[in-house]
């Protein structure tokens, strides 16, 4: 009775959402897919990576923090996001079914339209038409150290040079479609504490979580 009663609890809260309400979970990853997705990036030729927004953080604060050192390591994090990101594609070019432009030519576009260092103030929309492309990435990566040596591990994050199993983190990787600014596809996914020594690294764990479910995928 009581696996019955879970059974008709679970259809019910599942028809009652729509198909763009719909996450497919397992374990602490998130996947949504538009209905209008496959349709969608037919059209696609062309793809931006934006710059990532980072933020690390600490459960103890690290001893002579420095508040605009922490913000220029979480800038550098961003940016070496954005170019791992781009040379894992670019390596693998033809797995998927657009090109993607090179991240210098993005920023330097978005420098030119007044937008690098405040996205946030754009719609995607508005970021595709200056970047001249038919689709955005965008994504988000939270770091939490909870190690002591929390100042030579976010530095070493960054900047390479350091293993071990310090902090926790999550991601969240989103397309949104560049003729209407409509979100496509958003994935997140909680990563475990085992940070490897350099950002090309992490980029390609996150990958492979990604890869399965990326929508170029060939």
């Amino acid at each position: 009775m009581k696996t019955f009663c879970t059974l008709l609890l679970f259809f019910f809260a599942t028809t009652l959402m729509s198909p763009a309400q719909v996450l497919l979970g397992e374990g602490s990853k998130q996947i949504f897919a538009s209905p209008q997705l496959a349709s969608a990036i037919q059209q696609h030729q062309t793809v931006a990576i934006l710059p990532f927004t980072a933020k690390i953080t600490y459960r103890k604060p690290p001893k002579n923090f420095n508040p605009q050192a922490h913000q220029e390591q979480e800038t550098t994090l961003a940016q070496n996001i954005q170019s791992s990101l781009y040379t894992y594609l670019l390596r693998k070019a033809k797995s998927y079914s657009v090109t993607f432009q090179e991240v210098e030519k993005t920023n330097s576009l978005l420098k030119k339209a007044g937008m690098y260092g405040k996205l946030e103030e754009f719609t995607r929309e508005e970021i595709a038409k200056a970047l001249g492309v038919d689709a955005v990435i965008s994504g988000k990566f939270d770091m939490e150290q909870t190690r002591s040596d929390g100042a030579a591990f976010a530095t070493a994050v960054v900047f390479g040079g350091y293993a071990g199993k310090t902090g926790s983190g999550s991601l969240t990787m989103t397309l949104h479609n560049g003729q209407d600014g409509e979100l496509l596809w958003r994935f997140f996914k909680t990563m475990d504490d085992d940070f490897t020594s350099a950002t090309d690294d992490l980029v390609e764990r996150m990958m492979r979580k990604v890869s399965r479910n990326f929508p170029y995928a060939i």
